[in-house]
């Protein structure tokens, strides 16, 4: 594994500094290239973290031009989550006049966990639904204003779509995609979730919405890490949203309920190295992390999963920015994509050697019949 160089040491210093909200030393980073830093904040979403961290630095003066990219980046941040935390009231509101109950996943419900929420950087708006019903309804009523439609996933119950100039995405389910057995009690969650009304409420910009609760979205948090860590790749921003909701309600989540959860979902191997990786490398308080491990073991898995997530970036971006955009026909595009998804998963069972060859013959069956439904 190779050794980080300055700038990422420096990176993550600024980083932990703002996800935590605590000082931080440069002395010992004399000479770093700030402009490299802010490339890596750019690669990974977390510009805005980083730039906290460079407001609670104790030792060191940072010259103006130095800071100024990040400054910049942080007042359109503070923009954009400020039109899209209007737009989802507005969103919400009329999905409710139409008698639908959506839930805000993910994103701008997360973001609620930071100390500053309007520095993190936004992405979809993920609205979840109960059912076949609900999700068709609202697929139904946004798709005649859409002015981009994305692919289906029929069997996942996913649909994206442009509306109002904002990326709105319909999950009739959260599964993960990884197998059978993870999947199904994803659905019992999301079950949980609307039967026994399992939520909480957050004020968003100027409007009251319903997110599922801590213990539930926990679950639903950390599976959709996990997706995007085997099939298309992970970058900080999830990662630190998982750290962020875990802190907020580190007093009142259910580690035995967790516990179980992970147990029956096989996943107790991916959670102690992910815990090993946001102690390790994010600086997250060992009293805060559930389940944490503080082996060696799992220290060198969680070295493997840096070297991982710094290599793709956010959603595997960074990697799809170097190999350039070619034009390719559909089965050529899919067939490329099985050999890049099987290099991940080879790689992935130096740190996961039961888990990755499993998940990546699922993905494979899966792979198959959704390219038979064109999808």
């Amino acid at each position: 594994m190779k050794t980080p160089d300055k700038n990422t040491l420096c990176f993550f210093a600024l980083l932990k500094a703002g996800l935590w909200e605590q000082g931080v030393r440069l002395s010992e980073y004399e000479g770093v290239d700030l402009a490299a830093v802010f490339r890596l904040g750019s690669e990974q979403s977390v510009v805005g973290l980083v730039t906290a961290g460079l407001e609670l630095v104790q030792d060191v003066s940072i010259p103006r031009k130095d800071r100024l990219p990040f400054m910049q980046r942080v007042l359109v941040l503070e923009d954009r989550n400020s039109r899209m935390n209007a737009y989802i009231g507005d969103l919400l509101g009329r999905l409710r006049v139409e008698g639908i109950r959506p839930l805000l996943v993910k994103g701008q419900g997360i973001a609620q966990c930071y100390s500053r929420p309007q520095w993190r950087a936004s992405g979809d708006i993920d609205l979840l639904l109960q059912d076949d019903g609900q999700y068709g309804h609202a697929k139904a009523l946004l798709l005649p204003k859409a002015t981009r439609i994305q692919q289906e996933y029929s069997s996942y119950k996913h649909a994206g779509m442009q509306v109002d100039g904002w990326e709105v995405e319909l999950h009739g389910s959260l599964r993960s995609r990884l197998s059978s057995r993870i999947d199904n009690y994803i659905d019992s969650v999301q079950k949980d979730t609307f039967e026994k009304n399992h939520v909480r409420i957050l004020k968003i910009g100027d409007s009251q919405v319903e997110v599922p609760s801590p213990d539930n979205d926990v679950v639903f948090v950390f599976t959709h890490i996990l997706h995007h860590f085997y099939i298309e790749g992970i970058g900080l921003r999830q990662i630190c949203d998982w750290c962020r909701l875990m802190w907020t309600f580190r007093d009142t989540l259910d580690v035995p309920l967790l516990q179980k959860r992970l147990e029956a979902m096989g996943l107790m191997s991916e959670w102690k190295a992910f815990a090993a990786y946001a102690v390790e490398w994010l600086g997250m308080p060992v009293e805060a992390m559930p389940l944490y491990s503080a082996s060696k073991y799992w220290k060198r898995k969680a070295a493997y999963i840096n070297g991982f997530v710094m290599k793709v970036g956010n959603f595997g971006h960074k990697r799809m920015a170097e190999r350039g955009k070619k034009k390719r026909s559909y089965y050529i595009g899919k067939m490329c994509s099985l050999f890049s998804k099987a290099a991940d998963y080879a790689r992935h069972s130096v740190i996961f050697p039961l888990d990755s060859p499993r998940f990546f013959c699922h993905l494979l069956s899966d792979g198959i019949r959704a390219t038979k439904r064109g999808e």
